[in-house]
């Protein structure tokens, strides 16, 4: 299947680390606060297993980090709606960030 160039997904993993780390509401979050027209994924392992729960925003391969459901409304409003990322949760590793 081919995802079209403007479809966006969030991708949130669901794994065992993950989900002891309450990746299970930050799904819930983001099904109950993201537009639409972005579609919700819960994923499989996204291996990065320690540093979740963690989110991938596609197509722009935006990383997330240790992503709580309180801090969903931030990146739904902030990234999703706004087109901004949220640079203090952004993935370090993958985004080259320092502290």
């Amino acid at each position: 299947m081919k995802i079209k160039e403007s479809s966006r997904q969030v991708l949130v993993c669901q794994n065992r680390t993950c989900r002891k780390q309450g990746a299970a509401k930050v799904l819930a979050a983001f099904q109950k606060l993201s537009p639409s027209e972005v579609e919700v994924v819960a994923s499989s392992c996204l291996g990065q297993c320690g540093n979740g729960p963690m989110v991938l925003v596609l197509p722009e391969e935006v990383w997330y980090s240790g992503v709580c459901a309180e801090e969903v409304v931030a990146i739904t409003e902030q990234h999703l709606r706004g087109g901004k990322r949220v640079e203090a949760m952004l993935y370090r590793k993958f985004h080259g960030l320092s502290r």
